[in-house]
């Protein structure tokens, strides 16, 4: 029971416990790092990084006493204000190795500004709230062991993935230019070369597939291989079991319950020295720190009103060109629109009628219907002619339109995105005809990479006789890509792509009845019938194939690729029981809610979601249901996203528009949005010295304020929180049982 709210001393950074649960935070904010071994490495980063900080001019003497003048008036104000209160002030101490901040440099009157509201937010003591450790029962104790265990085993599941991205994909010339010098950072331009393929060795490692997973044949190998399908499925069961306990769940969500009051009573304490280090910030603001979206389909990238622009562009200048076979007859583009009964000038963006929600509650709880709306006019030669890649044009209207949005994004320049483009496995051809679409069009830009979906459709292709078995469907999709690692000079246009694919998903409506998987599970060689397998059996074999690609491509120095599929849109919680297991982050989650103790792991593990709450109002909660400023303020990890642009958003810059509406609705403050931002690049698959150069670190708690907008204090709190969550955790999970 809390028995009072008191401020405590700040600690010496030489003070830290020596405990194993420090040491798993140790590891925990590590994890973007090639060594988990070495902490040196960390340490070296960090005063690397605030170099820049040190070697920023101090004001002149009479900026100094002009800036102290202006504000000593306020200063004696708040040092009064806070002296009458019954608690004890703690000197500010943002970070372990804090980085120098001096105050800003400006011109006239606005560094004076400037430098007055870093005085004053320098005057204001960084105050926290300590509360007793709580008293365990026997059941609370065990859930504590039933955690370690399940963060031990994510964490020996999860491939460390060493990104590799050639030196000139991002000119490093242009990164020094960027103003690195100080504080203040610019955005730079950063070009872009990757079509230059250079030669590699083959390598002499064989694969075949074994249960599933393509595994090395060779005898002397170092080629990781994942747990065995058997074990995966028991410790999902025994996860299972775990977060359905009804005492385990109540001391979750205790523990939930004053994470978020703690960070109610932090803002309350400390909003007024949050506002004033932002308002301190030179230059940088909510509109230009870096905001990636990390859930968007590429097919959806677009607003309707752009694609209505493109269709009757394309029609008025190619009208003529022939653009799809029917009934064994090639038709042009006007007399496509011609047989529907249409022209460029009755189109409108209701005559498209792509948007979700057009009609109130048509697409609620009906992933069909919503599926459907990404054919304009409802008609699904439409979408083959504009939105596929692969179709009579070889997907050049598509390509056409991309380029648009990168315009679009380039304009914007502070926002990225992470497109989904999709590999059915229906053929192994798939992937060279992807890649050569990429290539041919040269779809590059500074502010995208991509990822590869995988929708959940072998049931449709068994029942088409397109696949035999499941086994063939792991193999249309992962054989070319051995190979390809095997042997990368046969198809240069797709080792190009694969350099420029950064993670995978799995993707497709959620909600279906399925029955969950057993211990004992057929092989996918054996699964020969025309029903779907459960989520998690596609989660764990595409898992699985991808841990032994990513090991095979490290030993091979390519680059790798994170695991981050749809889980928790909707259907069984199981579904997010198994992407913690397996997942680098998950994409929506908002059964979390549901379940205490997995959204209590979720937040232990910092387990990244890439929430939509615009697309989820569409289909499965409703906006002011959502979770997503509940998980916010607990402290996962969350971001805001986009998912589907062409169906949902109104503007061209759909991921602002997503962030004014969640600020709106949500009262979110500036350092609120700017600490989603913030995630959204740490959860992203741009380089590590991109994240670096774009919010000052590339590790859990690294942060430079005058980069991500987000103040030391914020980044403090959010530490200190975890930390204390691991502590207690790891403090009785790992006691011996009585």
């Amino acid at each position: 029971m809390v028995q009072s709210h008191k401020l405590e001393k700040r600690r010496s950074s030489g003070a830290s416990a020596k405990s194993t649960s420090a040491e798993y935070l140790r590891k925990l904010s590590l994890e973007d790092e090639d060594d988990w071994e070495t902490s040196s490495d960390s340490a070296t980063s960090s005063e690397e990084g605030n170099v820049s900080s040190g070697e920023r001019r101090s004001p002149t003497r009479r900026e100094s006493a002009t800036s102290i003048n202006s504000v000593e008036m306020l200063s004696n104000e708040l040092l009064e204000r806070e002296a009458s209160q019954s608690f004890e002030a703690v000197p500010h101490s943002p970070v372990q190795n804090p980085p120098v901040r001096n105050p800003p440099v400006g011109l006239g009157g606005a560094g004076r500004t400037l430098a007055a509201a870093f005085q004053a937010s320098e005057h204001i003591p960084y105050k926290r709230a300590e509360i007793p450790e709580p008293s365990l029962t026997p059941y609370d104790k065990n859930f504590c062991k039933a955690l370690v265990s399940m963060l031990e085993k994510r964490k020996n599941y999860l491939y460390k993935i060493h990104t590799v991205f050639s030196d000139d994909s991002w000119d490093p010339k242009e990164l020094e230019k960027s103003g690195q010098a100080g504080d203040y950072i610019e955005a730079s331009p950063m070009s872009m070369t990757p079509f230059k393929v250079a030669a590699r060795e083959d390598s002499d490692i064989d694969f075949g597939m074994e249960n599933g997973v393509y595994i090395p044949l060779n005898e002397e190998h170092s080629i990781a291989v994942p747990v065995a399908a058997k074990v995966f499925f028991s410790d999902l069961h025994d996860l299972s079991s775990m977060m359905n306990s009804a005492p385990y769940a109540t001391f979750a969500h205790r523990r939930l319950k004053l994470l978020q009051e703690k960070f109610s009573l932090y803002q309350m304490l400390n909003s007024e020295k949050e506002f004033l280090s932002i308002k301190a910030l030179s230059h940088r603001d909510f509109y230009n720190v870096r905001k990636i979206d990390n859930h968007v389909h590429h097919s959806a990238c677009m607003n309707q009103k752009h694609l209505l622009r493109f269709i009757k562009k394309r029609v008025r200048e190619e009208g003529d060109k022939p653009v799809i076979m029917r009934d064994g007859k090639v038709l042009s583009l006007k007399e496509v629109f011609e047989s529907l009964g249409l022209s460029p000038y009755d189109l409108n963006i209701d005559v498209l009628d792509m948007h979700a929600h057009n009609t109130k509650n048509t697409t609620f709880h009906r992933f069909d219907k919503f599926n459907q709306k990404f054919n304009p006019t409802g008609e699904a030669r439409l979408r083959e002619i504009f939105l596929k890649t692969n179709n009579y044009v070889k997907g050049k209207f598509l390509a056409g339109i991309t380029k648009e949005v990168f315009d679009d994004l380039a304009a914007s320049k502070y926002q990225m995105a992470e497109y989904r483009l999709s590999i059915y496995g229906k053929s192994k051809s798939e992937w060279a005809q992807l890649a050569s679409w990429w290539y041919d069009n040269k779809l590059v830009s500074p502010n995208v990479v991509w990822m590869v979906q995988i929708p959940r459709l072998y049931a449709i292709y068994k029942k088409s006789g397109e696949l035999d078995n499941f086994g063939e469907f792991i193999s249309n999709i992962f054989e070319p890509l051995f190979e390809i690692s095997k042997c990368p000079n046969k198809d240069p246009k797709l080792v190009a792509f694969l350099d420029n694919v950064v993670g995978f998903d799995i993707v497709d409506d959620e909600s279906r009845h399925e029955r969950k998987v057993h211990r004992e599970m057929p092989t996918p060689e054996e699964w020969d019938v025309e029903k779907n397998p459960a989520y998690n059996y596609y989660l764990y074999y595409i898992y699985a194939n991808l841990y032994v690609l990513n090991s095979f491509r490290q030993k091979r120095n390519m680059s790798q690729f994170s695991f981050r599929p749809h889980a928790g849109e909707a259907g069984d919680v199981d579904h997010l029981a198994g992407a913690f297991l397996v997942a680098n982050s998950i994409n929506h989650g908002i059964n979390l809610k549901k379940n205490p103790a997995l959204q209590y792991l979720y937040y232990l593990a910092q387990v990244g979601l890439a929430m939509s709450p615009l697309s989820n109002n569409c289909l499965f909660c409703e906006y002011s249901k959502n979770p997503f400023p509940t998980f916010f303020e607990r402290g996962l990890n969350v971001t805001l996203s986009t998912d589907d642009p062409l169906l949902i958003h109104m503007t061209k810059e759909p991921l602002v528009e997503e962030y004014s509406i969640a600020m709106q609705v949500y009262k979110l403050s500036t350092a609120d949005i700017s600490e989603i931002a913030r995630n959204s690049v740490m959860q992203s698959g741009f380089p590590k010295r991109l994240k670096r150069h774009w919010v000052g670190g590339s590790k859990m708690f690294e942060n430079n304020p005058y980069q991500s907008n987000v103040p030391d204090v914020r980044i403090q709190f959010r530490k200190e929180c975890l930390e204390a969550e691991h502590q207690m955790v790891y403090k009785y999970g790992m006691m011996p049982s009585e």
